[in-house]
Formats: C-alpha cells, structure tokens, sequence
C-alpha cells in the first residue's frame, strides 16, 4: 500500500482542543493544510503552508492532484465522508492515498441533544441543494435532520413548512454544536422568528396529523400538473412495480409526458435518478413543476424524440417507454440498458400494439394487458368508467455468460 499523503480530518466547532491526539499529531506534522477560513482559524502558528477552498471547489481539487508526495491535511467539518468533502475526494483520489479521520457529525450531536433515536430520522444536506429535496422528505411523526447552507436556510425551511401545511412542526435550530456558541432555539414552523448564525444545522419534528404523498408509487393522478396525457395512477402503480426502482439506479423516462413515471421512480428509492425525454416544450416545463413540487428537482429533463435523443445519455438500469414508441427506439434501448436491467413499455393503440407484439416475438418477455375502471356518478347513481386498456411489455435484459 502506497503512503496515505491525503489526510482528511474531521474537526468540531471546539476546534483543535476536540481532536483525538493522533488526530493533532497529524495536523502538527503536515506540510500543507486546506480548509474552509473557519476551520484554518482553528490553527496556532505552525510550519504548514495554509490554504483555503478555493471557488469552484475543483481548482482546489486540482491542485491536490500537485501536492502528492507532501504530507496534505484537509479540515472537514465534523464526518467528512456525511455529505462531507472526503466523499467528494475520493472521487478523485484512491483509497490508498487518503487517511480520514471523522469527528462526531451534526447528525450525531444534533440527535444527541434532542434525544433522537439516529437510525430512526430522515438524515439530508440543503447546502447547495434544492429546498425542493424536502418536500418528498415530509410524512406525519417525521423527524429530519438537516444540513444547512447559511443563516437564510431556517426561515426557508419555515416558510415551506408553512405553505406545505406543516405550520405546526417543531423547527429546532442547533448553532455552534460542541462550540462555546452552542445554541439550541426551538418554535412552530409557523411562528419562527429567531436570528441564527451561518453556522447551524436543522431538526424538524412533523406533526402526526399532516397532509403527505407516499412515497410508494402510485400517486393520485390529480398530484401531477398534467394535460391529459399521462400514464393514470394504477397503471403507474403497476408500471413502477415492474421497473423495480433501487438506490442509486438509473432510469430513462421515454415520452415522459408531464414526468409521472420519473418522479415516482426517484421517490421510491434512495439517490434513485431520472432521465425524462420528450420534445414538447409544455410538457417539459409540467415535468420541470410536477419534479420540484413532488421532492425530485434532480431529474433531469431531455428535449427531443427518441431514438435520436437517446444519443450520449448515461447507461440505464431501466427504461420505460411510455410515448414514441417504435421498434427502433426498443432496440436502441435494449442495446444501452445494462445487462440484468428492465425495459417496460406501455402501449394503448392498436398501432403500438403490433410494435410491442414484434418486440415480444424477437427479445421475449412479458405481456399483458391492464384494464381499470372507476366508479362515477351517473345522475344520481354511480356505475363504472373504463380506461382504455394498457397492453404492457416487460423485458429483462439477460446477464453477459462469463463461462
């Protein structure tokens, strides 16, 4: 193994007093030292070359790439590899060139003040991300710990609270944890007032009683802006079902239409992604509203046709055709998705039909056919309304043979 000249030290708001001895020696003994200006001002008077995070983060992450060989000591706050930057370097850097040393994360002292079971809490990082990430975090008895970008993010985070009709959850801001700072202010979302420093971290205790999406796929059709055009709710229930969502999977929407199928798949599975393809520019911009109001603002939304817009997208791990369809773009799926990966489509016509009836004669599969009805008034009675019928394909790309 080769020396780790990458140390990524996790310090506190206690500063260098809250590393463990080694910890210490290791700073003590570098060459060179990068941090936020909070954490270098930590620092007494030493040997090392001090630099600070440099804006865009990568001109520093470049200059690592220099240092190798010198002993490089980067300051984290608290666990570097919690949302932290030593997930970020070990992107860039292997294994063997990094030592990480954590401290206690927020996550940790904020679950410790409140007495918080940590396995039992939404966990998440607004620094730099969409507010939007918390509407899909929101569920009644919820408790959510996050990371925040500055002084502005807990009023933010109030005032959505408010408008989402969470007016009555506990909004816990906790200033400085384990620093001679330390402040811990709690109020309803909808009363919340306080001056908060840049330094702070979030807990939210939603009420037991509050309006939610689940995030089991499914949604009420009415959840989606849409004109019409969309795969209904217990088609896209079964849908969903078929493609199997997992974290961290990809999956390629096809005629995303207003985006019901690509949202519901990120929803339902942790760091789960999307991308959405269509080429009308109103369903486009219903897919951009219905991703943010639903808690998935990182899906991605492709402007074109298929197969020509498939051209250079990531590898997907599923894919759903759901308008466009054509043995062509089929083809050109199956041929991109990942060996063991899922390619469902959906068709309604009789046109589209013949085309997944070709596709199951040539790659096999599975088809069949969903049909729904819905009880509506008929004067003042009720009877059912049918749907027209979903013929749906599945198809499971088969594993490489390594034998």
């Amino acid at each position: 193994m080769s020396e780790r000249w990458l140390k990524v030290i996790g310090i506190g708001d206690d500063g260098c007093a809250g590393l463990s001895p080694a910890a210490r020696a290791l700073v003590d003994a570098a060459d060179i030292v990068v941090g936020g200006e909070r954490h270098l001002a930590f620092l007494s008077d030493g040997r090392a070359e001090r630099h600070p995070w440099t804006s865009p983060l990568s001109d520093m992450v470049e200059r690592l790439k220099d240092w190798q060989g010198r002993s490089v000591v980067v300051l984290a706050t608290g666990d570097p590899m919690w949302f932290g930057i030593g997930a970020t370097l070990r992107r860039v850097f292997s294994a063997d060139d990094m030592l990480i040393v954590p401290s206690p994360s927020a996550f940790s002292l904020a679950a410790s003040r409140l007495g918080w079971s940590l396995d039992q809490c939404e966990t998440m990082t607004l620094h730099g991300r969409p507010l939007d990430l918390l509407n899909a975090r929101l569920y009644p008895g919820a408790r959510i710990l996050a990371l925040t970008a500055d002084e502005t993010t807990p009023k933010a985070v109030a005032d959505r609270l408010v408008e989402l009709g969470y007016g009555d959850a506990r909004l816990t801001v906790l200033d400085h944890m384990g620093g001679d700072r330390e402040e811990v202010q709690t109020s309803a979302a909808s009363a919340f007032a306080f001056d908060v420093t840049p330094f702070n971290t979030l807990a939210i205790q939603c009420p037991a009683d509050a309006p939610f999406h689940s995030r089991c796929p499914g949604l009420p059709d009415e959840a989606f802006s849409h004109d019409g055009k969309m795969t209904k709710q217990e088609v896209r229930a079964a849908t969903l079902a078929r493609l199997k969502p997992y974290p961290g999977a990809c999956l390629w929407d096809v005629g995303a239409g207003c985006g019901s199928i690509a949202i519901e798949w990120m929803r339902a599975a942790h760091r789960a992604s999307a991308i959405a393809i269509e080429p009308l520019e109103k369903r486009r911009a219903m897919i951009l509203e219905n991703a943010a109001t639903l808690g998935a603002p990182g899906l991605e939304v492709v402007t074109g046709r298929a197969p020509e817009a498939l051209d250079g997208l990531k590898q997907p791990d599923a894919v759903f055709i759901g308008g466009g369809l054509s043995f062509e773009t089929v083809e050109l799926c199956q041929d991109r998705l990942r060996p063991g990966g899922v390619l469902v489509a959906n068709a309604v016509t009789l046109e589209s039909e013949t085309v997944l009836l070709e596709c199951f004669n040539r790659f096999g599969g599975e088809l069949s056919r969903i049909a729904v009805s819905r009880a509506e008034p008929v004067g003042p009675f009720h009877g059912w309304r049918p749907f027209m019928p979903v013929t749906q394909w599945q198809l499971t790309k088969p594993h490489v043979n390594r034998s």
